[in-house]
Formats: C-alpha cells, structure tokens, sequence
C-alpha cells in the first residue's frame, strides 16, 4: 500500500491542534498486522510532538484530532469524556429509510475478539439517525453517536435494519454497478469488484473547544471511493 503524504491529510491547523482526513484502510493506532504503519506513526514523522485525541476504525475515513501538546490533549480528552465533542458521520445503509433524529439507545458490550454485542450488561450508548437521501434501494444516513463506543454506529445502523454497506461483520451487503445498471456488461474473465471495498462510513465533522473557550468545527470532504458510490446511487435511483 503506498502511504499518503501526512501534511497533505492536514484539513485544519492552529498552535494547538491539528485535524485531518484520515484515508481509509489506515489504522489509527498500531494494530496488529505485521508491515503496516498507521496515522499516528505518520503523523509523529511529520511532528513528533503529535498526540491522537481519538479513533476511528481502519476502515472509516474523516475528520480526526490530533494534539499538539500534552495540555491540549487533556483538553480535548475532557471533551470526549465529557460528550461535549459534536461529531457528525455519513454512512451508505442497505435498504430504504426514513429516520428523523432517531435515537438508538442500546447498550454495547465489546467481545474478545473485536466484535460489539448489543447486551444490557454492556456501556450505554446513544446513537441518532436522519436520513439525508433515499436512492433506489439504499439510504445516506446521518449520524450522531453521543457515546463513542467499539462500533457503536455500525451495530445501531444493523439494529435499525438498516446496516452499513459493505460492513459483512454487521449485516451489510456489497453494492455493484452492475446491480444499479441497466445493461451493465462486465469484460469477459474479470470478476466484478463492489463499487466501494469497505464499509461506508465517514467521519464528515468534527466541533470542540479551544482552550481559550473558542468553538472549531471541521469538516472533510468525502474521499474517492464514498464519493463515486454516492455519485453512482444518485445516478442510478
């Protein structure tokens, strides 16, 4: 896999923080494939100071925290504790829906091996879904987790019938031009690839407070492959 240019993933920067569009299939933090680097490496190349406020999952792209100092780290880790963080993503669900502020109030509980439960044993979590377009027989959804537990947005989404595209661990199914295309004919000997190879889910915004009181909100444009799947799903409904 070749790596993107740090300072080019750069969508906001002050003194104390900076905020970038994390690409997907990118881990945040070490994990545990062999050979691989991940944001945080890339980001202490750039500035070693660098500090991750936050995660998202390998396969989920946009707007994520990085701190400058141990100061503003705690500043924003607060914030986080707190539920005082405005967080925004979009995701591609399977299915038509039409959710108004939604909220999904279900508990999660994170098994072993890194897969979330719905179980009244498990940490509250707060989810709320609206949706942003209908297409023929898929959704763009809006979502605002209060709580940022493992998963939390994708087995919500599945809870409400409504799973992420291309998320299989949730119940999501790939989608494929030739499923949305009248005609499509594929080139012979050439096995059809899914028009986005991972779960369809983007963190768009990203709000919080600055030290001295002032309020950010970021946004990151989608990137290519959630871009041309909506691109396609509108085209195509």
């Amino acid at each position: 896999m070749k790596y993107p240019v740090f300072k080019d993933l750069i969508i906001f920067e002050n003194d104390e923080y900076l905020v970038v569009n994390k690409p997907p299939f990118l881990a945040t933090l070490e994990d545990r494939t062999p050979n691989t680097t991940n944001l945080l490496k890339l980001a202490k190349q750039h500035n070693p100071d660098l500090q991750a406020c936050h995660r998202l999952d390998k396969d989920t792209s946009g707007c994520l925290v990085f701190a400058k100092s141990p100061e503003t780290y705690r500043h924003v880790a607060m914030q986080f504790e707190a539920r005082e963080v405005y967080k925004v993503y979009h995701a591609v669900a399977n299915g038509i829906h039409k959710f108004e502020d939604e909220l999904v109030n279900r508990s999660i509980f994170p098994s072993a091996k890194g897969v979330a439960k719905l179980t009244p044993k498990g940490k509250p979590a707060e989810t709320y879904f609206t949706t942003l377009e209908n297409y023929s027989r898929h959704t763009l959804v809006e979502c605002m987790p209060v709580t940022g537990r493992l998963h939390q947005i994708r087995i919500h989404l599945s809870f409400l019938k409504a799973p992420i595209v291309g998320d299989e661990l949730y119940g999501g199914e790939n989608v494929y031009l030739s499923s949305l295309k009248r005609g499509f004919n594929l080139k012979q000997q050439t096995e059809e690839q899914p028009l986005i190879k991972r779960f369809a889910l983007h963190s768009q915004t990203i709000g919080f407070t600055l030290l001295d009181g002032e309020k950010v909100k970021v946004e990151a444009p989608y990137p290519k492959d959630f871009a041309v799947l909506v691109k396609q799903l509108r085209a195509h409904s």
